[in-house]
This record gives C-alpha cells, sequence and structure tokens, in this order.
C-alpha cells in the first residue's frame, strides 16, 4: 500500500492557490486513475484506489498547511506504513513555475506543512515531490503562496501536474530512486 499526500488550505478562499499545488496533483491523480469518492478519515479527506496493481490512499488534510503533520502521522499509524511507502506532494518557493523535483528525503526548507510533518514523523526521512511555485517577486512569501496563479502560469502548471502524475506512477510501480533519475533535470 502507498500514501500519496497532496498539502494544501481548505476552503474556496484558497482554492487554486499556489499553496495548493499539492491539492491539485493529488485530485488530478485520482481523476486520472478513476478514484472516486472521498471520506473524511485521518483529518482530512482520504481516497483509496489502485494504481498500477497497487492499493494507494490519497489523502489531503484539512487541517492547514502548518498543522498537516497530525494527518499524516494519523494515516501512517492506521495503516500501519512504512515511511518508504509515504509520498508528500507540496509547493515550493526555490523551484520556479514549471518545475519539480522528487526527494527521497530532505530538509522542510522553511516550508512550514513539512516542518509540521516532519515534528509529527519524526524524521525527515519521507519521500516529497516540490512543484515549483516561483519565488515571490515584490509580494512577502506569505502573500505568495497564499495569491492565485496568473493565468500563464496556471497553463505551465497544467503541464507539471500531469508530469507530476506521471512521477508519481513511476515511484508507485519502481521506486524513488528510478522516479527521482526519470523525472528530476
Amino acid at each position: 500500500m502507498k500514501l500519496i499526500v497532496g498539502l494544501g488550505n481548505p476552503g474556496r478562499e484558497y482554492a487554486r492557490t499556489r499553496h495548493n499545488a499539492g491539492f491539485m496533483v493529488v485530485e488530478a491523480l485520482a481523476a486520472r486513475h478513476g478514484i472516486q469518492g472521498t471520506s473524511s478519515r485521518f483529518h482530512g479527506d482520504a481516497a483509496d484506489g489502485w494504481i498500477g496493481g497497487v492499493r494507494c490512499v490519497l489523502l489531503r488534510p484539512l487541517t492547514f498547511m502548518n498543522r498537516s503533520g497530525r494527518s499524516v502521522r494519523a494515516a501512517v499509524d492506521f495503516y500501519k506504513l512504512d515511511l518508504g511507502d509515504v509520498l508528500l506532494v507540496v509547493d515550493d518557493t526555490a523551484l520556479e513555475c514549471g518545475r519539480m523535483r522528487l526527494r527521497a528525503r530532505g530538509s522542510a526548507g522553511g516550508h512550514n506543512g513539512l516542518i509540521d510533518i516532519e515534528r509529527a514523523l519524526g524524521t525527515p526521512d519521507y519521500a516529497r515531490l516540490r512543484i515549483g511555485i516561483d519565488a515571490p517577486a515584490v509580494a512577502t512569501r506569505h502573500d505568495h503562496v497564499l495569491g492565485r496563479f496568473t493565468p500563464a502560469e496556471l497553463s505551465t502548471l497544467q503541464e507539471t501536474i500531469v508530469a507530476a502524475c506521471d512521477a508519481i506512477e513511476c515511484w508507485i510501480a519502481e521506486g524513488i530512486e528510478i522516479a527521482m533519475s526519470r523525472f528530476n533535470h
């Protein structure tokens, strides 16, 4: 079993904001594989189905970004998962829009969602797929990540979401090392 967690913030006011790139990827992955129906579990919306013959749980924590660890920990504990079977999908201001980067482990890089997950899991040793949202040009980081994508960014992001779904499928089927070598450029 694999757990794929897309990070974001719940509520209409946050829909399609840069900080919800993780939600957007997980939603696209669910649509691609016909994984429908969510249930309120693990302090979030969870749906499970099959991707490439592997049972997967797709989770969107509804705890707000800075408290995502509670949701991830609850799902990991419930399914008794090894952290090698967990992938977090998260926005990243250090990457330009249109880029993504898979990592087997690493630092939170100042991302409050990852900081809380690392605290809840007690380790930074979990895979993450970072989706580039650009660094703030003039706005504060807070205003930038909670701002909406421009039409040009949305067009670029749609291509990145497709590639991110491909990368997640590769991670499920072939593991993090092969997925990193194939999708990190």
